[in-house]
């Protein structure tokens, strides 16, 4: 699709460069699958734009998974725009990004997510935002802290206090409040990365791509490690109550699906995200003392990863 040229040059630049993650991430995880292959979707947004939806599925590893391109624009709608502002009739947005959530077959690989995206507006406003996070079904420790070094190490690259304040705020995102328990064991989130003053464009999108590009190394460092472990029908069965609470949070909570259905987006890829199966068990309490009540114990705010082990 045509670039709009109401927008500005690095729109157009992080458009590309979000195709081309989304080639290098589809790639590894192919291999580090070994039978499962990406199916491509192209859509059209009648108001602007497009993207392209692959879905991995029934996998070695992977039972499904989606790795989405978008890159959307038109009309700014009014609930798009800063509190307090009036939207003129003449005001358009320009949205790209990737998004990937990925739903192992076994319940001892955590499920993973990441999400970055550009905004811009023709008045002149725009940003970078994100995140990545980690949900086990299982919390080990060793694979947490693994987890986490990997995404300080990216942050520290640019600011020492990236990775204590995406931190914090992954915290407070990824939480599912009925529930009162984190999705999983947390990560990085930003929104609206246009505030720090010392910071360029450049610096934002130089940041953005790092973090991009540790998601396949780090991940599939994570498949290698864990896809072999043995398991029974209990850590099934436990793969598919923590499945659920994975939908509630996106659902109810996740606002790049309130986003994506709020500007008309395409439902099949908004709805990607969710797994293939999942369980709602009335009044579930694991048995004390287990390893599935001893994960519910890490799902907190708070916990000092990088520190642990």
């Amino acid at each position: 699709m045509e670039h709009p040229s109401e927008f500005s040059a690095l729109s157009k630049r992080a458009s590309v460069w979000f195709q081309s993650l989304q080639n290098e991430i589809c790639n590894a995880l192919e291999e580090a699958d070994g039978l499962a292959k990406f199916k491509e979707d192209k859509w059209v947004r009648a108001e602007g734009g497009g993207g392209k939806t692959r879905v991995i599925q029934n996998g070695n590893v992977i039972e499904k998974g989606g790795v989405n391109f978008s890159a959307v624009w038109g009309k700014l709608p009014a609930f798009m725009a800063a509190k307090g502002d009036t939207v003129s009739e003449k005001e358009l947005f320009f949205a790209s990004g990737i998004s990937i959530v990925i739903h192992p077959k076994s319940p001892m690989v955590p499920i993973i997510h990441m999400n970055t995206r550009y905004f811009e507006t023709t008045s002149g406003k725009h940003w970078f935002g994100g995140g990545i996070d980690l949900t086990p079904h299982y919390v080990v420790e060793e694979d947490a802290k693994f987890f986490h070094n990997q995404l300080k190490k990216v942050c520290d690259l640019f600011s020492p206090d990236y990775y204590p304040d995406f931190k914090k705020w992954a915290d407070d995102y990824f939480y599912i409040p009925h529930r009162d328990e984190t999705r999983g064991i947390g990560g990085i989130f930003f929104d609206n990365l246009s505030e720090i003053p010392e910071f360029t464009k450049e610096n934002r999108f130089d940041f953005v791509r790092a973090l991009g590009s540790c998601f396949a190394p780090t991940y599939v460092n994570l498949i290698h490690k864990n896809k072999n472990l043995p398991f029974s029908e209990k850590e099934s069965q436990w793969q598919k109550i923590r499945r659920g609470r994975y939908v509630e949070f996106n659902l109810v909570y996740d606002r790049g699906t309130k986003f994506g259905l709020e500007t008309n987006g395409r439902t099949e890829s908004i709805l990607m995200s969710l797994p293939p199966q999942a369980e709602w068990h009335y009044a579930f309490e694991p048995e004390a003392g287990s390893a599935e009540a001893k994960t519910l114990d890490f799902l907190k705010k708070g916990i000092n990863w990088v520190g642990r082990v």
